[in-house]
């Protein structure tokens, strides 16, 4: 039968019984010489101004039918008529036809006005923040259009518990785009999802890694952080134009945590020879190797470096997000794992994980298999590569030329070492967002002349409408001090 033509006597009832509001009625105080009706009215009537003095029921707020309120709190329907219509006359309220009763949004004599939210007066004016694509670039028409078929077609099934590995959709979708994409070597059941790279590095310092894990000198903070918190103690490898110097790596280091396509923050990727001397080297200790490809989709001038995964799928654990690619708002992060390491993270992870999304995850498989996705990377790149351009050819105008930047969504600008804490403090007075190289370096990392310096800068966050002076207020930052 269609519910359309003939609802449900129970779908037609509950359209008429309003929104949930809780209200405490409190009894009139001992002594009161009111009647049984004038006390449950003037309750009622204290109650309503109360949540509306203190903030609960804001400016606005839709009240429910009296109909509705009366069968709520046990009242008759002209006890609750006569209250709304008493704040109605007070300017508590007001009722429109068609438009239900609500809260007055003009203040009222002798009465404090609701507490309401106000956004924070910013106290950037240059946002060259980091870690995050630029929001104008969602693919929002993309979106709608996926979750409307996703959701159309989708089986009741989907909306139960799911498989803790994942979407077995988007699992199939990932295997495929990331071998054509990146080179990857793999299949659906050896991807494990996840909401974001932080998630996983902690869900594999609970299961795979040993004791000490090898990191990049410079690299996330919160990364390394995730990592400890699983009861992994981290150690520095030393990054120089190569990347990371893997034969420097410690016989006591279990596994090896690496940004390969592109080093994070340097830029450099790591190099051929490193890369093969990484592999013999996880061999050779029966030790690790995690890749994590964070924007590997976003190149501008080289021929993509593919994933280290793909040299030995038995030593190295790949993982990735969109959070770059379309934005941290999308919980989807994955593992590529090792066939031997699938059960122990899949039973560690759990039956569920906190903020996961299946709709989330059909919807990105949607994408990746209509093609929109790969439509938005090339969007994106092409976007991402003309505002490089206006940064680069900007400073190097000024004379100071940009290394590792033929990706990704941040560049450094070099600064001598004795620099660096001066020029960072003359941007934040200034107003910048921005990092500075020392905020990524591993805490046991020695200093020296030839350790990485200077600004760190996320020419993907700026607005468009303020990007050109953004720049050029960069650039006068910069060749001020040097």
């Amino acid at each position: 039968m269609d519910k359309s033509v003939n609802p449900d006597p129970w779908e037609r009832i509950a359209q008429h019984l309003g929104v949930d509001l809780y209200l405490d009625l409190q009894p009139d105080p001992a002594g009161s010489t009111r009647g049984r009706g004038a006390r449950r009215r003037h309750s009622l009537a204290s109650a309503l101004r109360e949540a509306i003095s203190d903030g609960r029921l804001g400016p606005g707020t839709l009240l429910p039918p009296y109909r509705s309120l009366a069968a709520d709190v046990g009242l008759a329907r002209g006890t609750v008529a006569a209250v709304y219509q008493e704040l109605i006359a007070e300017g508590w309220l007001v009722a429109r036809q068609g438009s239900g009763t609500r809260v007055a949004d003009t203040p009222r004599p002798g009465v404090s006005a609701p507490t309401r939210s106000v956004r924070q007066t910013s106290t950037i004016d240059h946002d060259f923040g980091l870690g995050q694509p630029n929001p104008s670039l969602f693919p929002r028409a993309d979106w709608i259009a996926a979750t409307r078929r996703v959701l159309s077609d989708a089986p009741d099934r989907t909306f139960g518990p799911g498989d803790p590995q994942g979407s077995e959709r988007l699992r199939n979708s990932l295997a495929g785009y990331l071998a054509r994409a990146r080179g990857v070597r793999t299949d659906p059941a050896h991807i494990v999802l996840t909401t974001s790279v932080l998630r996983a590095l902690e869900l594999l310092s609970r299961t795979v890694f040993g004791d000490v894990l090898a990191v990049e000198s410079h690299g996330l903070p919160f990364h390394r952080a995730a990592v400890e918190r699983g009861g992994t103690a981290t150690m520095p490898v030393p990054v120089d134009g190569d990347g990371a110097a893997v034969d420097r790596l410690s016989d006591e280091a279990s596994a090896v945590l690496l940004t390969p396509s592109h080093q994070y923050p340097t830029g450099v990727p790591l190099s051929p020879s490193r890369r093969a001397r990484v592999i013999e080297w996880a061999g050779d200790h029966d030790a690790l190797v995690v890749e994590d490809d964070y924007d590997g989709e976003l190149r501008y001038d080289r021929e993509p470096v593919g994933a280290l995964q793909a040299l030995n799928p038995d030593v190295v654990i790949y993982t990735g997000s969109v959070s770059k690619s379309i934005s941290p708002a999308v919980r989807i992060a994955w593992l590529v794992l090792p066939p031997r390491l699938v059960e122990v993270v899949r039973a560690t992870k759990g039956r569920r994980e906190p903020d996961a999304s299946i709709i989330d995850q059909l919807v990105l498989a949607e994408l990746i298999d209509s093609g929109a996705y790969d439509r938005h990377i090339r969007r994106s790149r092409q976007y991402y590569r003309r505002r490089r351009d206006v940064l680069t050819d900007a400073l190097a105008h000024a004379g100071v030329t940009i290394p590792g930047i033929a990706a990704g969504l941040h560049a450094v600008i070099p600064l001598p070492s004795h620099d660096e804490d001066t020029v960072f403090d003359a941007a934040l007075r200034r107003r910048f967002a921005l990092a500075k190289m020392s905020q990524y370096r591993h805490p046991d990392t020695s200093i020296d002349d030839s350790s990485p310096s200077g600004l760190v800068v996320g020419f993907g966050t700026p607005p468009a409408s303020s990007y050109q002076a953004d720049v050029r207020a960069l650039v006068s930052l910069v060749t001020e001090y040097l």
